[in-house]
């Protein structure tokens, strides 16, 4: 009777994966995934929002503790080391985006390495272990998505991740914890009064807090379900449940455990080149190929021989901002970054920073911008378009458009540049030698016998040889 439901079909599937399930695709993809998401949180450990976390988070004590990355001396409960950690990926806007819209790594992998290292003394949590859970996280998070059209635009109310990603870890953590479907189902219906976040704070420093709060209050779920608990069993198929988060929600069971085809086997998601909205990414590839007509290499721009730029986008109105004033809002500016890429000829993490946001050339490049809207420029990570045009005084047009950018999922970063990726970000805060090893775990993630040496190396451990010698052995 429990699977009769969509709520209890999801429980049953949640309960039932097994890593036999898992496909060589999916394995791929998602080890991606989980390098780009350790990169971008290392990284995010060194921002203000990151420091601010967890100022707040060392009131909360209790007996069982969970690392916190890139700081070996500090340890906190495990929701509130998922807490910081999901702050931190999401802190630069750095992290992995899927379509649907959604951010779906940021929300579930700081919950599970919360969960595998305050285990740690009671059972061992192997990388198995961690990819099928990581996986069913995302495979919730994509399903419930694609269970509306509305959320297959760029969004307008809530904050995807703060609705999906509670979901996601809950749905993870509960594969990880060992729950039964029937406490499966506790923990997606406990999850649902946790979920949503409105799209306002985009752009400040309070987004972050949506992705730390998504696997925080999943993992809480998870807990809660597993003490007993006891929610709504129809959450899921209810316009008063779920549905309250999507207008046009229409849920479906998920495919039969005999035959189950992941989400991430048919959609990779897009991984960012650098720390802004992903919508940019298109702006920025066709700002810099307009910019090698009048620039070459490494010159620099002749601005006073424009009159006019005309940025082609989307109707997305909370990346349009003709004049950010600060890091956050700049990083959801498509004037912002055609402008950087104009003027610089790159676009990078150093670009965000407030001596480049307040520069006088930025602000006079800005004030020659507008943007304008086609009917055809769907606001959607699967099909929009990014177009800039520079008019010179001269009278003269400058245009070039890009479809498609290198990250996006029709385009994915190689193997190489991921790994460079991870690299530039996680030495703001480890050793080149633990960065390698780092990549070298996780390259090889599905044969590691317990996840504790993952966890020890985020820390930033300085028993840098102690850990590569247990990361060789173990792998």
């Amino acid at each position: 009777m429990w699977a009769k439901n969509v709520t209890g079909n999801f429980a049953h599937v949640i309960h039932g994966l097994k890593a036999s399930h898992l496909t060589d695709v999916t394995l791929r993809r998602s080890k991606r995934m989980i390098l780009d998401t350790l990169g971008v949180g290392l990284l995010g450990t060194r921002t203000d929002v990151f420091k601010k976390m967890i100022q707040y988070s060392k009131i909360y004590s209790s007996e069982a503790s969970s690392a916190v990355w890139g700081h070996p001396d500090i340890r906190l409960p495990p929701l509130y080391a998922t807490f910081v950690n999901g702050v931190a990926v999401h802190s630069m806007d750095f992290d992995d985006t899927w379509h649907p819209a959604t951010h779906p790594s940021g929300a579930v992998l700081p919950a599970l390495l919360a969960i595998s290292d305050t285990l740690s003394a009671q059972r061992k949590i192997s990388g198995l272990d961690l990819l099928l859970a990581f996986n069913i996280g995302v495979e919730v998070q994509g399903r419930l998505m694609n269970f509306s059209n509305e959320a297959s635009d760029v969004p307008k109310r809530f904050h995807p991740p703060s609705i999906v990603g509670t979901l996601g870890s809950a749905a993870a953590t509960a594969k990880l914890l060992g729950l039964d479907q029937f406490k499966s189902k506790e923990a997606l219906a406990i999850a649902a009064s946790y979920a949503g976040a409105p799209l306002a704070n985009a752009a400040t420093q309070t987004k972050p807090l949506h992705m730390g709060n998504a696997g925080r209050h999943g993992l809480e779920a998870a807990f809660l379900a597993s003490s007993g608990l006891q929610a709504n069993k129809r959450i899921l198929d209810m316009e008063s449940g779920f549905g309250a988060f999507y207008a046009d929600y229409l849920p479906q069971p998920l495919p039969s455990l005999q035959s189950y085809s992941w989400l991430l086997d048919q959609q990779d998601v897009a991984i960012k080149s650098f720390p802004a909205h992903l919508g940019t990414h298109w702006m920025a590839e066709a700002a810099l190929a307009v910019r090698k007509h009048l620039a070459k290499n490494r010159e620099s721009l002749p601005s006073g021989r424009i009159e006019t730029i005309v940025l082609k986008v989307p109707d997305t109105r909370y990346v349009n901002r003709p004049f950010p004033t600060s890091e956050h809002e700049a990083r959801h500016s498509f004037q912002f970054v055609a402008c950087t890429a104009l003027l610089d000829g790159h676009v990078s993490v150093e670009s965000f920073k407030q001596q480049n946001i307040s520069r006088p050339e930025m602000s006079e490049l800005l004030g020659k911008t507008r943007v304008e809207h086609s009917s055809d420029n769907q606001p959607s990570f699967k099909n929009l378009y990014c177009e800039v045009t520079i008019i010179l005084k001269d009278g003269a047009m400058l245009t070039e458009r890009c479809d498609t950018f290198y990250g996006h999922w029709r385009k994915p970063l190689s193997k190489g540049d991921l790994v460079k990726k991870f690299q530039s970000n996680a030495a703001a805060v480890v050793s080149p030698e633990l960065a390698e090893s780092i990549v070298e775990v996780v390259d090889n993630l599905e044969k590691l016998e317990d996840c504790g040496l993952l966890t020890s190396l985020l820390q930033g451990a300085e028993s840098t040889n102690k850990l590569l010698k247990q990361s060789t052995r173990q792998i």
